[in-house]
């Protein structure tokens, strides 16, 4: 499904509607009441589409009115109450509720997923692209590298039929995926329900199998491909990799690629550079993209459900 977007009005719109039903309107009863928690988080949020850090939303809103007029709002918001509003909106209790608010909508009815997909991939640090580095280092030009020691990860499970992402647990890479499985389920909304859940060969072990199958009943589908290849004709360890390498699903395995896409249209709507240069605040920007694309989703989902055929 294509989220390319143009309209950040109506974006915002959706943003609004979904955050006026998961947050409540101000963070404290004294607080200034200038501006509501869900007018913040749909500015944020078009921070995000826009590609803007936070003087430059602000910028664009005060040469706007229509974008104020869409979330009902009567000013325009100072960059710092924007910056303080995102340390406050992408706290994990928050973000849930945000997160389940997307879903729900996206998902309506069909609460039990039938298909999932988990992988993870990494943000760059600069905006200069790889070939313009190349470049800059085969003309002797040495101060500019990607050959970072850490950067930003960001784990995700998504829906393979809708592209929506139904979890995401943002950390710091290099770091192996194999650990990570359990992080990533304990970010499912509580009601959401899996049937099969498939990976690459980063998640494999008899461990998260087990997490998969016997703790939250959902059936896993895992090459056994991880650490050192067992010896000709003999299976690999554990009773649930071995019935991977001995009845392998390998058409419903296909449905891998989706996650892949998922990132792909994370990185090209949203930007694969985390702007962010502190280890929260980068945790915060890639919480938002992923809570902006599921809007995205619901935008078009709307939309497409509008249309006249």
């Amino acid at each position: 499904m294509s989220t390319t977007c143009k309209s950040p009005r109506k974006v915002m719109r959706v943003a609004y509607a979904v955050a006026k039903e998961s947050l409540p309107l101000y963070a404290h009863r004294f607080s200034p009441k200038k501006f509501t928690q869900p007018q913040l988080f749909a500015c944020l949020v078009l921070k995000t589409l826009l590609r803007r850090d936070y003087r430059g939303v602000a910028a664009v809103l005060e040469d706007s009115p229509d974008l104020c007029a869409s979330i009902e709002m009567q000013g325009v918001p100072h960059f710092t109450t924007l910056q303080k509003a995102a340390q406050r909106l992408m706290r994990a209790p928050l973000v849930e509720r945000l997160l389940a608010a997307t879903i729900g909508r996206i998902l309506k009815r069909r609460r039990p997923v039938n298909t999932a997909a988990a992988d993870s991939t990494g943000f760059d640090t600069t905006h200069a692209s790889r070939y313009y580095v190349w470049r800059s280092k085969q003309m002797g030009l040495p101060q500019k590298h990607v050959r970072y020691r850490r950067f930003p990860k960001l784990g995700l499970i998504s829906d393979t039929h809708t592209h929506a992402i139904l979890a995401a647990h943002p950390t710091r890479g290099p770091t192996p995926d194999i650990d990570q499985l359990r992080d990533l389920l304990d970010r499912l909304p509580e009601k959401l329900r899996l049937r099969q859940l498939v990976a690459d060969a980063g998640y494999d072990s008899e461990p998260n199998h087990c997490l998969l199958r016997e703790e939250r009943g959902i059936r896993s589908i895992i090459p056994p491909k991880h650490g050192r290849p067992p010896a000709d004709g003999k299976l690999p360890t554990g009773r649930y990799r071995r019935l991977m390498k001995q009845r392998f699903d390998r058409k419903t395995y296909g449905r891998r690629s989706q996650v892949e896409t998922v990132m792909s249209m994370l990185k090209r709507n949203l930007d694969g550079c985390a702007r962010a240069r502190s280890y929260w605040s980068q945790c915060r920007e890639l919480v938002l993209k992923v809570l902006v694309h599921n809007v995205m989703i619901l935008y078009a989902l709307t939309r497409f459900s509008t249309e006249p055929t």
